[in-house]
């Protein structure tokens, strides 16, 4: 067995005992190895699972009926593919903090920094975007009681960005225990859902017809036939099952995030194919579960936009058929739980990659930015993490600019197609190299499988130009990797 080639600044480390990190509880570095199995299990759940299933998974299915959960299948597959690549790398070296890292050791230095810089202002905008939902979810929810908090928008943001500054600086234990009960919150409404559907079907519910969030739905009654009943494989045409790929790729997006948590996790080798492998059976679960439950009491024909275009949360309308008035208040709790857990998974990660980066920089400005506080984080990545994200609510002041951010919000998921298709060309690299651990966590079939990942990839990022929403976003992503990504090859190659 060989040792990691110690490119980019790399510590060489003897991997032949297995169990080398089983028992540390401090890293080389000074982080602590806090996080335990049921927090990285949790994690990985977390991940999987937004605020798109609450909220989005009504217009996935409207978009292509039932045919919607073969597509989360295949999506979720791919993905899967994706995570055993990282899984693979992160076992052969579990003192990374960023699975980011492999692209610069295995595809070059210039790489390296492109998705190293990019990566980290993809999880900055998608974590200003959550941040914007979770004050727009109080807004919304508190004006159908009466109370506008509009004006307190600003306010909500700041204390949200301070809560989880807060968990993050404590220690890495803390933000895997609140992760774990975030986890817990959603995981729990998707399963008390998928019984209340289960229970509702084989007692044949009959329920009246109802107005949710603006749409109306006529009496009906919960039975298996709802899903098959008038089935096609894309009953609103072609170009709309291609374009529910997307969709369901970016409802998945940010589960890789469980890559940056092994070297802080406790006996990372033991835990890390766990973690993995289980994602698959949380996607089948809580993904595939839910949409077959809730079409199961919803006629798929029922899920249409309301006037202003929005689509009710399908979980709203179970439990209302259901009989919980207080639906829509569960829905808004669990929704705004989710948020907050995106976000906090979004600082925790931002503040290891943005210290990642800032390890591997010649610039002397950067290395204040390596430095591990007596907690055991990165506490100035951290924070200058957070006070970027913190912007968000004085730009959504300035006139013109929050159109402005949803472009570059939509241009972000066109870029992490490309980080994720240079981590799997990483991993390629990574099998042909001499690091390559033989009885590590091996993914079998890469060469089929990687390829069939990065296809995919590049497919979903063709499907950005079919849309008019999404075509603009799609050649500013191209832009983006042209510029910034020659910028960093003759940058690096320069240095070298």
């Amino acid at each position: 067995m060989t040792t990691p080639s110690g490119q980019d600044g790399e510590i060489n480390i003897d991997y032949a005992n297995h169990n080398r990190f089983a028992t540390d509880s401090q890293g080389e570095d000074g982080f602590e190895r806090s996080l335990t199995g049921r927090h990285i299990q949790f994690i990985a759940i977390g991940g999987a699972i937004g605020t798109g299933l609450f909220l989005g998974s009504g217009k996935s299915i409207a978009l292509t009926g039932p045919s919607i959960v073969v597509v989360y299948m295949l999506v979720g597959a791919v993905m899967f593919v994706l995570m055993r690549a990282i899984g693979e790398m992160l076992y052969q070296d579990p003192t990374q903090h960023s699975f980011i890292n492999f692209i610069g050791r295995y595809l070059g230095s210039g790489w390296g920094r492109f998705a190293g810089w990019s990566y980290w202002l993809v999880l900055l905008i998608i974590g200003m975007t959550e941040l914007t939902a979770v004050s727009q979810y109080f807004v919304t929810f508190f004006l159908g009681f009466g109370v506008n908090l509009a004006p307190w928008r600003w306010l909500i943001e700041v204390c949200t960005v301070a809560l989880i500054l807060l968990i993050n600086l404590i220690s890495v234990k803390t933000f895997g225990e609140t992760e774990f009960w975030f986890a817990m919150i959603k995981i729990s409404l998707i399963i008390g859902m998928i019984i209340t559907g289960i229970v509702m079907v084989i007692t044949h519910f009959s329920y009246p017809a109802h107005v949710v969030q603006g749409v109306a739905i006529p009496a009906g009654q919960a039975s298996v036939t709802n899903i098959f009943q008038d089935y096609q494989l894309a009953p609103n045409g072609w170009m709309s099952f291609i374009l529910s790929f997307q969709m369901v790729f970016f409802a998945y997006e940010t589960i890789e995030l469980l890559g940056n948590t092994v070297s802080e996790t406790k006996d990372p080798r033991h835990v890390l194919p766990k973690a993995v492998n289980q994602i698959i059976n949380r996607i089948l679960i809580f993904y595939v579960g839910a949409l077959l439950a809730i079409m199961a009491i919803v006629p798929w024909k029922m899920f249409k936009p309301a006037a202003d275009g929005s689509f009710a949360s399908p979980f709203i309308m179970v439990f209302r058929f259901a009989g919980v008035n207080w639906a829509s208040a569960l829905v808004f709790f669990v929704v705004i739980t989710a948020a907050m857990s995106s976000m906090n998974s979004l600082v925790f990660t931002a503040g290891r990659q943005l210290y990642a980066v800032a390890r591997r920089s010649h610039e002397p400005k950067l290395k204040a930015l390596v430095k591990v506080s007596r907690h055991g984080v990165p506490a100035r990545a951290i924070m200058l993490s957070a006070a970027i994200i913190l912007v968000s609510p004085a730009l959504s002041l300035l006139p013109g600019l929050p159109a402005l951010f949803t472009l570059f919000s939509s241009t972000s998921s066109a870029v992490i197609i490309v980080i994720y298709v240079l981590v799997m060309i990483a991993h390629m690299r990574y099998r042909q190299s001499e690091d390559f651990l033989e009885d590590g966590f091996l993914l079998r079939g890469y060469q089929v499988w990687d390829r069939v990942a990065i296809v995919f990839f590049l497919f979903v990022y063709v499907t950005l130009f079919f849309s008019s929403e999404t075509l603009l976003p799609a050649l500013l992503g191209l832009v983006w990797f042209a510029g910034f990504g020659t910028f960093s090859l003759l940058t690096e190659r320069r240095k070298g």
